[in-house]
């Protein structure tokens, strides 16, 4: 019982310090609440986002913010189709001493930070991308044969634009997988321009305090994966994920006719995971079947893909993934 109270305790003390921080960074970003809680969700999962929105909507200075914020070492690096993955991982580089001798040292490449933006990461080669894939799921790179970990905690934020396709590679299936959430970046609202104006076009600058560290940041990863999650939130979890899947019992008409692949059981984690850090940051213990519902879009829309022949109709992926979550849980409650 002990335990129990310990751990009631810091999920309320994480609570209060994650709406500071929430604010903290709705001061510099403004608006787009939903765009700031998502990604305040991958950190707390200790994910990574994949930003998807327009140029000029902000996301750049998100991240330089949320690094702020959350206390993070934070580093860039702008993707474009020259880039070498040394570029991104660092390189060894032959050193003469004053004696003569020579030796190897290396050089580490921006990667080697807590947090980094990879700045429209769909302009890079196949091969450029595929030297964040080890950094993403195993948090260390191999470089000449030796493995060098990396700061902890580390999240990668990256960018896309979701209308210029010219001189870019989609990012392969496994690539996505690997980001925790996709978050949509859309235009504001009027209201919400209007304050951004007001704010941006003036002499003052807004700052951001520090409300987190590293070790802060750690220490609330660790409490969200104690959060209790309920059976029903548990199965409810893995009907939408399976129902999701075409071929699987679960699936529905409109799965089996438009989707051509399914999300895999890491996306089930991940909405365990997310429900989780959404809860906290709406001020509850545990998560229900609304916070199921909100996250179904955010993290299984990278994780799916819609057949040639809806595509052709005109379908969209979101519609379906909505639908589909709503009749789960419809289902659940009745």
């Amino acid at each position: 019982m002990a335990e129990a109270d310990q751990l009631l305790t810091e999920i309320e003390v994480l609570g209060e310090k994650i709406a500071e921080a929430r604010q903290a960074v709705g001061r510099r970003f403004i608006g787009q609440e939903r765009v700031v809680e998502l990604s305040l969700a991958a950190l707390l999962c200790g994910g990574h986002g994949l930003l998807v929105g327009l140029p000029g909507m902000g996301k750049t200075m998100l991240v330089d913010t949320l690094g702020t914020v959350m206390g993070l070492s934070s580093g860039r690096v702008q993707f474009t189709p020259d880039l070498m993955p040394a570029d991104i991982l660092g390189s060894e580089v032959l050193e003469t001493a004053k004696d003569g001798s020579r030796s190897f040292r290396f050089i580490e490449g921006p990667i080697f930070c807590q947090l980094l933006m990879a700045d429209e990461i769909n302009r890079a080669s196949p091969r450029t991308q595929s030297a964040l894939l080890q950094a993403m799921q195993e948090r260390e790179v191999t470089i000449a044969g030796q493995h060098r970990p990396l700061p902890a905690p580390f999240h990668v934020l990256a960018t896309q634009n979701p209308i210029e396709q010219e001189g870019t590679y989609p990012l392969p299936e496994a690539q996505l997988d690997r980001f925790l959430v996709q978050i949509d970046v859309d235009y504001p609202t009027r209201d919400t321009e209007r304050d951004i104006l007001l704010a941006t076009t003036g002499v003052a600058k807004q700052e951001s305090p520090r409300i987190f560290t590293a070790e802060d940041l750690i220490a609330a990863q660790n409490t969200v994966r104690r959060m209790p999650v309920g059976d029903k939130i548990v199965e409810l979890i893995l009907d939408l994920v399976r129902a999701c899947r075409p071929g699987e019992a679960e699936a529905g008409k409109a799965i089996n006719d438009s989707v051509s692949w399914g999300p895999g059981p890491r996306a089930a984690q991940a909405l365990m995971l997310t429900v989780r850090a959404r809860a906290l940051l709406n001020g509850r213990l545990a998560p229900s079947a609304e916070d199921v519902l909100a996250l179904a879009r955010p993290v299984l829309s990278h994780r799916m893909a819609l057949s040639f022949a809806a595509r052709a109709r005109g379908e969209e992926l979101a519609d379906i993934i909505d639908s589909v979550a709503r009749d789960i849980t419809r289902a659940e409650a009745a």
